[in-house]
């Protein structure tokens, strides 16, 4: 099981200067003058792509290999031999990726991509936080796709809608930011991340909306931002990434000449110089120029990235469906277990450990579900699921048999009026108790009893928190109740109905719990138990100790396993997690999440199975 990590900054910057000279900018030989597009290569060569094809030159300007084609559209990436390139046959418009190795001076075909059904205008790579590489693939109508390269093959990841007439495309690594030059209406961004809400904001605008002249034409992403050339040729705008949505203008650089393309080749790392290069469209020769930069600073905090191992099959429902999973042992074959997971426009599903759908109950718009096992009431022992049941503010309780086949059995009523997140607590002295909270912030605790005429509830306690909340999970060893308040942080507080509710803070929203706070879930381990969190604003897991003063021992994200062709999570509302040992993989437990963006290709929601031990080989948990 892999388990990688983010780049800082610092790294990140260096990654994307594709060069490592920090002299300066060295000019290439004039062999690359005609160049529609010019990569500088670590050796001190050169890579270029003219009307002919792709041609790697040393530094003198001597070609050593060539790729024959009508080629369009370069785009490049360090590489452990030299340089990964992609590029485009303008007659086919098959997009084929080459590694430069600069040392035997071999142009090796890594991978080929079919002709879209589209009319392509452009592509450009993006290297992710897994070092995965991408490719867009820009269509003329606004129709694009998104690509990821494995093992010498590519999958799809996303079809996307972007502006049309794109007619040259960038992405800052830094800041999974892809960059879009439209002629006619500017620079535009557009999140490159796939397991991210599709987002398009304006970086540069022709007037009278900004201040380029006559638009945009060549773009060159920076670490941190983007370098523009307007329509003249003869204005060269840099633009900072201040955040999300925002950009800002940094320096404007007027040009001498008319400018054809540009190419920013490298940053320096103490300077805080970067070095461009700029084509002569007349005199079709390359240019230097240099200009300070600086960009909006990024945290350098590593954040794991670990790869799930099983996903369940989609939810019957589009949009934002599948919400929270709860895991159900069997008692006698532990890989013979369930995972009960709600459809929000639908009802409670059920999967098998391989993650495929057993039942569905289409008990209504549910939201939270949880499970309790080896209940006795009277002389009968019981195996107990329930949810919240949004239309009619109810609770609806669902009875497990030994072979984890689901049936509703009850359904309770509550004096609440937007029923939201719900959690099971099972006391030590025995029975079983449900937690139900509002949007308003009400908490209702039920009672939950069983005899001769069925089922039945009754309310035990009620207190308030100050906002929305929705994700809790009870500690039963302790009856400790931990509530997550969406944009304030973790609260606990004690889970016994005849104590009061002294709310306690755990952990605040703020660097690292990203609003908004969803699932909650413990794992308990032989050692030492864990409070794993949803932190939905960043689409990131938390892990703390379960007992005060609850220390953050890590922070992760899901990145995809293209071995297996499952995606990353994003935006997860709900998580399950259990130290019990279904085998193989999941020897020390795992960890069930809801994915918010369903890729590899697109689809409906689902949700993602991760062994425990990754977890606890990234922060060397016990």
């Amino acid at each position: 099981m892999k388990t990688k990590y983010l780049l800082s900054s610092l790294a990140l910057m260096t990654a994307l200067s594709c060069g490592t000279s920090t002299a300066a900018t060295t000019l290439p030989p004039a062999a690359v003058g005609r160049a529609q597009e010019i990569v500088a290569l670590p050796d001190g060569g050169w890579l270029m792509l003219d009307k002919q094809g792709l041609r790697l030159l040393d530094a003198s300007g001597k070609e050593r290999n060539k790729v024959s084609m009508r080629a369009k559209h370069l785009d490049a990436r360090p590489h452990a031999d030299g340089m990964l390139s992609v590029l485009t046959d303008a007659d086919t418009q098959k997009t084929y990726a080459y590694v430069v190795d600069v040392k035997t001076g071999q142009l090796r075909l890594q991978t080929t991509m079919a002709s879209p059904d589209f009319s392509l205008e452009s592509l450009c790579l993006y290297r992710d936080a897994q070092q995965l590489d991408h490719v867009f693939l820009i269509g003329k109508e606004g129709l694009s796709e998104q690509w990821v390269m494995h093992n010498g093959s590519a999958q799809l990841v996303r079809k996307l809608a972007l502006p049309p007439h794109s007619k040259h495309c960038r992405v800052d690594d830094l800041n999974q930011t892809l960059y879009l030059s439209v002629p006619e209406s500017g620079v535009w961004a557009f999140t490159a991340e796939a397991e991210t809400a599709a987002k398009l904001n304006p970086v540069a605008m022709p007037a009278p909306f900004g201040k380029l002249h006559g638009g945009a034409s060549a773009i060159s992403a920076l670490p941190g931002g983007v370098a523009v050339l307007d329509a003249s040729g003869k204005t060269l705008h840099l633009f900072s990434q201040k955040d999300e949505h925002h950009f800002q203008s940094v320096q404007v650089l007027n040009l001498p000449y008319s400018a054809a393309h540009v190419y920013a080749r490298s940053v320096h790392g103490t300077s805080g110089k970067l070095d461009i290069l700029l084509q002569d469209e007349k005199a079709k020769t390359w240019r230097a120029n240099s200009a300070n930069w600086k960009p909006a600073a990024r945290s350098n905090t590593e954040v794991a990235v670990i790869e799930p191992i099983v996903q369940t099959d989609t939810v019957a429902r589009h949009g934002d469906a599948a919400d929270d999973p709860a895991i159900w042992v069997h008692p006698h074959d532990a890989r013979l277990s369930r995972v009960l997971g709600t459809n929000k426009k639908q009802g409670l599903l059920v999967y098998d450990m391989q993650g495929k759908q057993t039942q569905l109950l289409e008990s209504g718009r549910l939201n939270n579900v949880d499970v309790r096992q080896n209940i006795l009431w009277g002389q009968q022992r019981f195996d107990i699921a329930m949810a919240t049941q949004r239309d009619e503010n109810s609770l609806v309780l669902y009875v497990i048999n030994a072979q984890g086949d689901v049936a509703e059995a009850a359904r309770f009523p509550t004096t609440l009026d937007k029923i939201y997140g719900f959690c099971l607590y099972q006391p030590r002295s025995g029975g079983l108790e449900a937690f139900v909270n509002d949007k308003d912030g009400t908490y209702q605790q039920f009672r939950i009893t069983h005899n001769e005429q069925g089922f039945s509830s009754g309310l035990v306690r009620s207190f308030k928190l100050g906002s929305q909340p929705e994700g809790c999970v009870a500690d039963d060893k302790t009856d400790r109740l931990f509530m997550g308040e969406e944009k304030r942080g973790i609260w606990v507080t004690s889970a016994k109905a005849d104590q009061a509710a002294d709310l306690q803070m755990v952990m605040p929203v703020g660097k690292q719990l990203v609003a908004d706070v969803e699932g909650l879930a413990i794992y308990f381990g032989e050692q030492a138990n864990y409070l794993l969190v949803s932190s939905q604003g960043d689409s990131s897991y938390l892990v703390l100790e379960a007992q005060a003063p609850y220390r953050l021992r890590g922070k992760f994200r899901i990145g995809m396993n293209l071995a297996k062709g499952i995606d990353g999570t994003s935006e997860t509302d709900g998580l399950d997690v259990s130290a019990v040992n279904f085998g193989g993989e999941f020897s020390k437990g795992m960890l069930v999440v809801q994915d918010g963006y369903k890729r590899l290709p697109d689809g409906t929601q689902n949700f993602k199975y991760i062994p425990w031990t990754a977890i606890a080989r990234a922060f060397k948990l016990q």
